[in-house]
């Protein structure tokens, strides 16, 4: 079991509150994902949830028991940091099997838990080698065995992917998510890329300088988003924000619409502009166009083969049907 609950949590250094007030439930075995710019909380979150930090108010339970002052170590959570902090020395077997080794398990139970953990990482054929030989991606998994061979209530993951390349990462991520498929355990993640968070979450926790903006699937936030703060942090590329004019057309202080909510025509539409940076990917390219009167250019996501280039103009038509609006307050209009 892993059902963890937040009852008015708060986190303060000195007189400085960093995490106000906060209420919020992790049901057993979800995926959640805390997401947000540098220094929204996040990580400091996640920490008063393992019990790394010292809450300030509130209470934190774990499986209906107030866990608010138990020890890390009796918590019943595995975490797994942004560095591997692996044991150079040691082998991968003995890496992953450190923590049974220090709650004392027998040696048969030991070797079952690693052999466990390896055959659901694939590190089998590794386990006699020291991390220095390992890639960083297979480091990682190491990481990941020393937290699962310990068979917590939930595994708190903090930013696990930030140190390798642009392709492991996308690796991890599918090697995380299959993870959580077999195992059915509660994890927790903290990222800043939400990317990460739209492609692996079961719910996302979008947090604002301690406060949570809105939980929600990745879909319920990328379709409904709750205010501005949601709706320019969840996509990418980020949702044009459009207020003037355009708005106050559409009863609104500001209007939302996503670049592939927009269709792009040489010679007609609703908006005039011109082409400025245009990025090609092969399945798509992503057109930013300057319109008349605005100062920020407007994205727009079409197909790859779109033949459009720097200094073109063009006219572009957002689908009324897909415009969020936004009143004064930042808040969505229904």
């Amino acid at each position: 079991m892993g059902r963890i609950t937040l009852d008015k949590v708060t986190k303060a250094f000195g007189e400085v509150e960093v995490i106000p007030p906060l209420d919020l439930t992790i049901e057993d075995g979800e995926f959640v994902v805390f997401v947000g710019p540098s220094g929204c909380g996040k990580s400091t979150l996640l920490r008063l949830i393992a019990g790394l930090e010292d809450v300030t108010g509130g209470q934190i339970r774990i499986d209906g028991k107030d866990a608010t002052a138990v020890p890390p170590a009796k918590r019943g959570l595995a975490m797994v940091f942004q560095s591997y902090a692996l044991y150079p020395h040691m082998s991968v077997r003995k890496n992953i099997a450190f923590p049974l080794r220090m709650a004392g398990l027998d040696k048969a139970e030991q070797d079952r838990r690693v052999k466990n953990a390896a055959d659901v990482l694939n590190l089998t054929d590794y386990l006699d080698r020291r991390p220095g030989q390992l890639s960083g991606g297979q480091r990682q998994r190491v990481a990941i065995g020393r937290a699962i061979v310990r068979e917590p209530a939930a595994f708190l993951f903090d930013e696990p992917l930030s140190n390798l390349d642009a392709a492991l990462r996308v690796g991890m991520r599918l090697e995380i998510s299959e993870l959580h498929e077999r195992l059915k355990t509660t994890m927790i993640y903290v990222t800043h890329d939400q990317v990460e968070a739209m492609t692996m979450a079961d719910k996302i926790v979008v947090l604002r300088a301690g406060h949570i903006e809105q939980v929600g699937s990745p879909l319920e936030l990328y379709r409904e988003p709750r205010n501005l703060f949601v709706a320019g942090f969840i996509g990418s590329p980020r949702m044009n924000l459009i207020d003037g004019e355009e708005a106050r057309k559409r009863d609104a202080a500001t209007i939302g619409v996503r670049p592939e909510h927009i269709t792009p025509s040489p010679d007609t539409g609703t908006w005039k502009g011109r082409v400025g940076v245009a990025e090609h990917l092969g399945s798509d390219t992503f057109f930013h166009v300057h319109i008349d009167g605005r100062s920020e250019p407007v994205t727009v996501r079409a197909g790859g083969e779109v033949a459009m280039h720097h200094g073109d103009t063009i006219y572009l038509t957002p689908d009324e049907e897909r415009i969020h609006r936004f009143d004064g307050k930042g808040l969505r209009i229904a």
